[in-house]
């Protein structure tokens, strides 16, 4: 420390020198000092190096100034919190000096202290405060906020341009915390203003103001927009290129920032857009002239000399075609829903300015064609219309085509014809802007580019070969080719392979890692084209043969390389793995060479898991690779990489011992798969569905391939599969696994692994529970998959069935059987009579009449669904039986109907056809029935059976809704509800949310929410009548209101709660499904209401926010100031003190919900310009409780904006 603190002081002794270059050097060594990070300053030190520095500002040398200047920069962080006061108030105090030297040398300086401070200290914040409070203080006391606005908008007038734009920029400074009627105060100066006409270099700056506040002030503009547009369109029609410019760019800070009020004014600004896009006065663009550029020759200097003729630094008018096409460009992409007009006003334009003279133009006109591509694709993928290239046009999507798609395959044609010209210039920025347009267009139309190809190759191959052609351009060439590989057939890159080829193998070579990576992709790609999978050597007249070693050559030797980039690495794996997998039988001796580097890059911990999926793909390979030089080490090493922690890796080999045990079982011995085999018990776990379910997979394939490698599994893999079949979360496609090992196991014969033997071990859990089914510590959700485990063995082995069904029948009856074993035998006989072994047993038909009859609600359960299952196998025998006793039967109605819901659901239409008119008149008769749950049943019966026949039965579903009584158009309705998920063609009758009756109401707002979730595009059309009904439904009746006495209590009832509940609900299915249909602002009228509603539909509302604020943030920004107070309100509201812990909780789980909303809005950018915003956030900071909240919801929640963005002071 002393050693330092005498280096500081020589060199403060030496600034004080007479001489210019000692005090330079002086300060040039402290400055080097201080950015040492090992430097420690004792408190004298520090102050001494703060005053000399200081005084230093004062110099009379500028050099010695600046680096006075820059010294204070690493100062802030060396020195404590007084002395950066003291620098503060010395800088601030110099500011107002009469020097104007020392004021601007000082701003420098305070702005270096300020940049440095950190935002996150006390320190830091004291200071800004101080920094604050001494120019409100140097103010004088009759100043008001509203009073700076004046003196600045009197700069806008100023002779200094440098003032002009300084003025501008203070003033959008100060738009976000202005009032409303300063704002209008600000606006209607610029107005007036603009009215006196004034010189144009003033019209410009006013013109410029307007665009800056717009920027600034966001929606508040919205309601100043009809006495702007009208100023800055007239002001379009003055001969001044920079005027327009700016016009343009006010335009598209109106579009950006308040697209709804912009509606009336959208053609306006359309065709002055489209009328300037192409104002080039001093430029004659005529074909023949084009034409005639074409056939010249590039490489001729004199050309580019007259050239510059038009780029001449006079001529401005380049930048009202570029500000008119930006202006487009925010038009397209704010304004979805004009999209069709586009197509048909705006595209033709862009394609028409193709050929812009002027470079960063045309990359602007590139832009705005791409931003109406991504446009035409977010719309076509909402709807789901995007499809595979190859697939069958005329699988019925042709109808189904989103017009926009329709118009952008007309135009396909034209824009290359305009775009493959200029592939071959030499200009790189407007190469790549071709290239990326092509790729969105390959994007949104795969497949689309197909006939043009042969005039796109040429463009590609000279953007790969050019010496003159940078890094950039050719992986953005590569990266283009490698989209238009994977979207278009193969058989149409075969006829130029040839000319493609030799360019991307030379890429491969590349020095450039990226370009080698990239090319790489592209070779991979290629290799697929010369022979697609699953074709024969020379299928489809296309020999890849004279290819082949050209390709194999330049991949082997980046394959060996073991000094290159791990991209490469693993991509020149993956290329050389697909060049083996299509054309193996090519490489002949070499086959043998390649795989063994595959080995060599298993064992590599970096590649390891590149080599595992190329294994696989081999594996698999149609050609039949002999692996057997590799296979008995290759299943050693995969073995060892199923006890790592590494999910990814684990996946992939198990899907890669799969292939192999599929393919080559052959090749494999028994031995060889014992390391395997050990490691697969601790994967077949409940912790991990998806790897217990790919671990069974690959069981089963040895099952099939190997069986007697399965020996010894009784002991190791076969308890963790039984654990699992008994697990309540066994489902999906973990279940289907199981059941096909079961079946695979039963098969193989192996020795201990018999018929009896498995269903011992699946149902004997059952049979030693006590009553409670969950008490056992088996659950009852496992019942029904060991049921299914039973009809799968009961299948596989038909002989075992009839024992196994009279021991199930017994096990019913018996009286001494556990309640979960009774469970289980029932739902092992509906799963065994489900394939139709059981015919029509009356024998069965008793058990389960009893059953019905059984004090225990789960037996009656399972009893129904038995019922279901058996006949949905022998319908003839059963589905009498079942409709006799439903209607004989009313206090057994909701079990039968169970029954008769899984019979519909499961059946096939040509089975239940003949019995439809009678299941039809049974459930009319029910309809009606008081209690909900029974209705609800009948109706999900009544749509699941329309789907039968929905020609004929939709119709008859109709009428019903037109009599009946309320309960019966209640049930309709909800009937219709279950019909739209499989029928494309579905009837929304909107009267439904008009009926008088309330409860018919809320099904009507459930069907529409269902629909708006399954099938969108039946409720798109009918959006302008849903909205006002929905809408009105979220309002609170106090006609609907009511107190009950309860005791010496009285309660309010609500009615319509349940109606307001499933219109949000519905709202928040349309913010997904709908969204470009919604008015968001109006949306969010109704949003607010719901932020003060009940505690059901706050919950709700909250999420529907912060989803907003990710979907449509300017919106909700303009709602700001109207949403905060709620969410205050909710955040800040305690419980009082005698409540129940339910009431504690239910406002707790409130005050998280309402906060993560606020996390949402504080994650936007934005959002701190809104005053009640910040204050809101402040006080979040500032108060223990609410933080500590704020802070659970932020490291619970993904995504929700960095934490520092709660610091608003």
């Amino acid at each position: 420390m002393s050693n330092v603190s005498y280096h500081i002081s020589n060199l403060l002794e030496k600034m004080t020198s007479t001489d210019k270059d000692f005090r330079f050097m002086a300060t040039n060594d402290l400055m080097l000092e201080l950015q040492k990070d090992s430097i420690k300053l004792d408190e004298d030190s520090e102050r001494k190096v703060v005053t000399m520095l200081l005084k230093l500002l004062e110099d009379k040398n500028g050099e010695v100034q600046n680096l006075a200047v820059k010294c204070l920069a690493p100062l802030v962080s060396k020195v404590k919190e007084p002395q950066v006061e003291t620098m503060v108030d010395t800088l601030c105090s110099n500011m107002v000096s009469d020097k104007e030297q020392l004021r601007d040398i000082s701003s420098m300086g305070l702005k270096t202290v300020i940049a440095e401070l950190p935002l996150s200290s006390s320190g830091g914040c004291r200071c800004f405060h101080f920094i604050l409070s001494y120019f409100i203080l140097s103010l004088p006391p009759s100043i008001l906020p509203s009073s700076i606005f004046t003196p600045t908008l009197h700069q806008l007038t100023s002779p200094r341009m440098a003032v002009r734009k300084r003025s501008i920029l203070a003033l959008g400074h100060l738009v976000p915390c202005c009032s409303p009627a300063l704002f209008s105060q600000l606006t209607e100066h610029l107005l007036t203003e603009l009215a006196k006409g004034p010189p144009t270099s003033v019209t410009r700056t006013y013109i410029q103001c307007l665009a800056t506040i717009s920027r600034q002030g966001g929606h508040r503009v919205g309601e100043h927009l009809e006495k702007l547009i009208p100023m800055v369109v007239k002001f379009t029609g003055v001969e001044d290129d920079e005027l327009r410019e700016y016009c343009f760019q006010a335009f598209e800070a109106f579009i950006r920032r308040c697209p709804k009020e912009m509606s009336p004014h959208v053609a306006t600004v359309t065709k002055l857009c489209l009328k300037f896009m192409t104002f080039d006065p001093n430029y004659n663009y005529d074909d023949d002239e084009e034409e005639e550029e074409d056939s010249m020759d590039i490489e001729d200097g004199l050309d580019e000399e007259s050239d510059d003729e038009y780029s001449d630094d006079d001529d401005m008018s380049w930048k009202v075609r570029r500000s008119s096409i930006k202006c487009l460009e925010a038009l397209i992409g704010t304004r979805r829903d004009l999209l069709l007009s586009f197509y048909s006003s705006v595209c033709p334009a862009l394609l028409a300015r193709f050929k812009e003279r002027e470079e960063n133009v045309r990359a602007d006109v590139f832009a705005a064609f791409s931003t109406l591509l991504r446009q035409t694709r977010v719309g076509s993928s909402h709807h789901g219309l995007v499809v595979a290239p190859g697939s069958d046009p005329g699988s019925g999507r042709g109808e189904e085509e989103e017009p926009a798609v329709a118009m952008l395959k007309k135009q396909v044609p034209l824009i290359v014809k305009a775009l493959h010209r200029q592939l071959k210039e030499k200009s790189i920025k407007s190469r790549q802007g071709c290239f990326c347009l092509l790729t969105e267009l390959s994007h949104t139309l795969p497949g689309a580019l197909e006939p043009h190809i042969p005039a796109l190759i040429p463009g590609i191959v000279f953007s790969l070969t050019d010496k003159s052609t940078s890094s950039n351009m050719r992986i953005d060439a590569l990266s283009f080719f490698h989209v238009l590989l994977l979207s278009h057939p193969p058989q149409a890159f075969q006829p130029h392979m040839q000319v493609l080829l030799p360019p991307v193998v030379a890429c491969v070579e590349d020095s450039f890692y990226k370009i080698t990576s990239e090319a790489l992709l592209v070779t991979q790609q290629l290799v697929r084209v010369m022979r697609p999978q699953g074709q024969t050597a020379t299928a489809g007249g296309f020999d890849p043969k004279p290819f082949v070693r050209q390709v194999f050559s330049v991949t082997l030797k980046r394959l060996k390389a073991t000094d290159i980039d791990q991209e490469v690495k693993e991509r020149a794996i993956s290329c050389m793995g697909h060049m083996v997998c299509h054309l193996g039988d090519h490489l002949g001796a070499e086959l043998q060479g390649v795989l063994a580097i595959f080995l060599e890059r298993l064992k590599n911990e970096i590649t390891r898991l590149t080599t595992v999926r190329t294994i696989t793909l081999i594996a698999a390979s149609p050609i039949k690779i002999d692996l057997s030089s590799i296979l008995s080490e290759t299943l050693s090493v995969l073995g060892s990489f199923l006890r790592k922690n590494q999910r990814a890796l684990k996946l992939g080999t198990l899907a890669c011992l799969t292939a192999l045990v599929t393919h080559h079982a052959a090749a494999i011995k028994p031995a060889a798969l014992e390391p395997v085999l050990s490691e697969l018990p601790a994967l077949v776990d409940e912790a991990d569905m998806h790897v217990s379910q790919v671990s069974v997979t690959l069981l089963t394939c040895m099952a099939k391939a190997c069986p007697s490698s399965l020996a010894k599994i009784s002991s190791s893999v076969l308890p963790g599969v039984f654990r699992l079949v008994h697990s309540p979360l066994l489902q999906g496609g973990a279940l289907a696994a199981i059941l096909d090992f079961m079946q695979a196991l039963v098969l193989s014969k192996t020795s201990n692994l018999g018929y009896s033997q498995l269903l011992k071990s699946l149902t004997e859990p059952f049979h030693s529970s006590p009553s409670s089914v969950d008490g056992g510590g088996v659950h009852r959700q496992s019942i029904h998959s060991v049921a299914r485990c039973v009809a799968a063995l009961s299948s596989a082995c038909p002989k075992e069935t009839p024992g196994t069904v009279a021991g199930l029948i017994q096990e019913v009856k018996s009286p001494g059987s556990p309640e979960s074993a009774r469970v289980l035998a029932l739902l092992c006989l509906g799963e065994v009579g489900r394939s139709g072994s059981l015919g029509g047993s009356k024998e069965v038909q008793g058990v389960i009449l009893e059953a019905f009859t059984s004090t225990s609600e789960e037996v009656k359960t399972a009893a129904s669904c038995a019922l279901g299952s058996m006949a949905v196998g022998s319908l003839n025998d059963f589905l009498p039986f079942l409709l006799k006793e439903i209607s004989s039967q009313p206090r057994r109605q909701y079990l039968l109907l169970h029954s008769l819901k899984e019979v519909i659901s499961a059946c096939p239409a040509s089975s239940l056809s003949p019995h439809v008119e009678s299941i039809w008149a049974l459930l009319f008769q029910n309809c009606e029935c008081q209690e909900e749950g029974t209705r609800n049943l009948v109706a999900e019966c009544l749509g699941k059976l329309t789907l039968v026949n929905p020609a004929q039965l939709l119709p008859r579903l109709k009428q019903q809704l037109k009599a009946g009584s309320p309960l019966a158009r209640s049930t309709v309705v909800t009937a219709i509800k279950f019909t739209i998920v499989d029928q494309p063609k579905i009837f929304l009758k909107t009267s439904t949310l008009q009926d008088n009756d309330i409860n018919v109401r809320r099904v009507a707002l459930v069907m529409f929410n269902s629909a708006a979730h399954n099938k969108p595009s039946l409720i798109r059309g009918l959006l302008g009548t849903v909205l006002p009904h929905l809408y009105k439904e979220t309002q609170i009746r106090k006609d609907l209101i009511r107190e009950v006495e309860m005791g010496p209590f009285k309660h309010t009832v609500d009615d319509g709660l349940d109606v307001r509940k499933a219109a949000f609900e519905c709202m928040y299915t349309l913010l997904d499904s709908c969204l470009e249909g919604l008015d968001v602002l109006q949306f969010l009228d109704h949003v607010e209401e719901g932020l003060k509603d009940h505690y059901d539909i706050r919950m709700l509302t909250f999420l529907m926010l912060a989803r907003l604020v990710s979907l449509c943030p300017a919106a909700v920004l303009q709602r700001l100031d109207r949403l905060v107070e709620p969410l205050k309100a909710t955040c800040t509201t305690k419980v009082k003190a005698g409540s129940v812990k339910q009431e504690f909780e239910k406002q707790e789980e409130l005050r998280r919900s309402a906060m993560r909303a606020v996390a949402a809005l504080l994650a936007v950018p934005e959002v701190e310009r809104s005053p009640s915003m910040a204050d809101f956030a402040n006080q979040i900071r500032t108060n223990a409780d609410m933080a500590s909240i704020y802070q659970s919801v932020q490291g619970g929640e993904g995504g929700l904006g960095p934490a520092e963005s709660m610091d608003m002071s």
